[in-house]
């Protein structure tokens, strides 16, 4: 029988947290990963390619999936072989860097790209069942709780991930220890996927009849946005929130032009971001009860965040950005969920979440434009300032959305 927010379902929501960071961050994409493609390519380019692919590849997905899953009265089966795909992706990458990339490193570039492809375009899907179950399972209020709390579980375990990868990037040397971080990781984040695949979830009653064909679905889901002023005034102010990737996968190549990075050094950097996420959760994120007032507040964090990027030159100053970085990343996605979730009705619930994520989460193709930046201007505190000015434009529109909905 289920339960409405149902302690069972919070701690295998919070264990899915737990174990999906725990394995991901021993490979983050912020650190770990422009390290890696740098290595076999020495490329700012695709640099930002590889970390545009890994995080926004999944928007391509999400009005096709939520086209399907308006009419699902469950979706946790269909969750079930997203949660395959994405740790097979995962487990495929370190298998290529361990057999290829010490001889075939174009050829290893191709497999890791093909990796991210899958592991990124299969969130497409989870993302829309992720959401519609974290609706499902519990209320308004235990929501923002329960949220919270993925978030300090993930950040706890990011923090032993970072220790991890420190240890493994030590021991051995490119590009083996990058594989056995990639290996190593899939099996721990596979134990978060199973632990959320046995959740109760309840049979959804109110839901919407599957439009003939896709075109007919864009075309009402297009009509649904040009009429939702909310939703339009959100899905911009989230979209310039993540300008911050403009120049984020960067941050750690200018630390390592500096002074030579150590793999205890990138655990650390690691350590110390998701250190900030827990501590930033635990003391302001979980005391707000204005989301558009978090998303400003996580924007202001980014905006300090890279003004001291600007001035960093030791390994102290980057520690404070990742630190700082780290709680502002969760300020937003919470924020952002939390949004979404608030105006949406239930039985549009699917589209309307497709809707603010593919248009908002266009912003996590940023690290590509921020790429040719820094390529046309071989100059990182250009690239910094830049960030820092579309963050301004972002908080602009955040603080209009607050206006706007308090005069609603």
């Amino acid at each position: 029988m289920f339960i409405l927010d149902d302690p069972k379902n919070n701690l295998k929501n919070i264990l899915h947290a737990f174990f999906l960071s725990l394995g991901i961050s021993m490979a983050e994409p912020s650190t770990i990963l422009p390290l890696l493609v740098h290595h076999f390519s020495h490329s700012a380019i695709l640099v930002g390619l590889f970390s545009s692919l890994q995080r926004g590849g999944s928007i391509l997905m999400q009005l096709y999936a939520s086209f399907h899953a308006q009419s699902y009265q469950k979706v946790l089966p269909f969750l079930k072989r997203v949660f395959f795909i994405r740790f097979f992706s995962w487990f495929f990458i370190g298998l290529s860097i361990l057999l290829f990339g010490q001889t075939h490193p174009r050829l290893t570039l191709f497999f890791i790209a093909l990796g991210l492809f899958f592991f990124s375009f299969s969130a497409g899907f989870g993302g829309i069942y992720f959401k519609e179950l974290q609706a499902k399972l519990f209320s308004h209020e235990y929501r923002k709780k329960t949220m919270a709390n993925r978030r300090i579980a993930g950040s706890i375990a990011s923090i032993f991930s970072g220790v991890f990868a420190g240890v493994i990037l030590s021991f051995a040397s490119p590009p083996t220890n990058y594989a056995l971080l990639f290996i190593v990781s899939s099996f721990l984040m596979a134990i978060g996927f199973i632990a959320f695949a046995t959740i109760n979830e309840p049979i959804k009653t109110k839901i919407s009849n599957k439009e003939k064909n896709f075109l007919l679905f864009l075309k009402n889901a297009f009509f649904i946005f040009k009429n939702d002023k909310v939703l339009q005034r959100q899905s911009i102010a989230i979209l310039l929130a993540f300008s911050y990737l403009l120049a984020l996968p960067f941050v750690i190549l200018k630390a390592n032009s500096e002074f030579s990075l150590k793999g205890w050094m990138v655990g650390g950097f690691i350590t110390f971001q998701m250190l900030g996420s827990i501590l930033i959760s635990q003391f302001f994120w979980k005391r707000f009860k204005s989301s558009e007032k978090m998303l400003i507040s996580a924007i202001l964090l980014k905006i300090l965040a890279f003004f001291i990027a600007i001035f960093a030159n030791n390994f102290f100053f980057y520690t404070l950005f990742f630190f700082i970085i780290g709680g502002a990343i969760d300020g937003l996605s919470i924020a952002s969920l939390n949004l979404i979730i608030e105006i949406a009705p239930e039985e549009k619930r699917p589209i309307y979440t497709a809707l603010q994520t593919n248009f908002s989460y266009l912003g996590l193709f940023f690290p590509l434009l921020g790429s040719f930046i820094l390529h046309i201007s071989k100059n990182y505190l250009i690239l910094y300032f830049l960030t820092i000015i579309m963050l301004f434009c972002s908080l602009y529109f955040a603080f209009k959305l607050l206006r706007n909905n308090i005069k609603d």
